[in-house]
């Protein structure tokens, strides 16, 4: 199943400056996966120790926070997009 991922500008060295990857997967976890294959580097940046998503970075399935679906077990449909997006804060 190929998903279309959106890289942030921070993140986009990994990928030659590109906004935008095609990666095949059917959950979160594996589009996030098939993105560090094609594309080292994504999952130091994306995933803790345990192998969990970090808390400052937020995956958007759409319109949706996966943390408030299935998380990485997420399933994600044929010609989906999937966001990632750095938590900003500051005061």
């Amino acid at each position: 199943m190929s998903v279309t991922v959106r890289v942030p500008t921070q993140l986009r060295t990994l990928t030659n400056g590109a906004g935008e990857v095609a990666v095949e997967g059917s959950t979160v976890g594996e589009v996030l996966k098939a993105l560090d294959a094609s594309h080292p580097g994504f999952a130091g940046r994306l995933f803790d120790d345990a192998g969990t998503l970090r808390r400052f970075v937020n995956v958007f399935l759409a319109d949706e926070d996966v943390r408030f679906l299935q998380g990485l077990d997420t399933p994600v449909p044929e010609g989906q997009t999937l966001s990632i997006i750095p938590a900003v804060a500051g005061g």
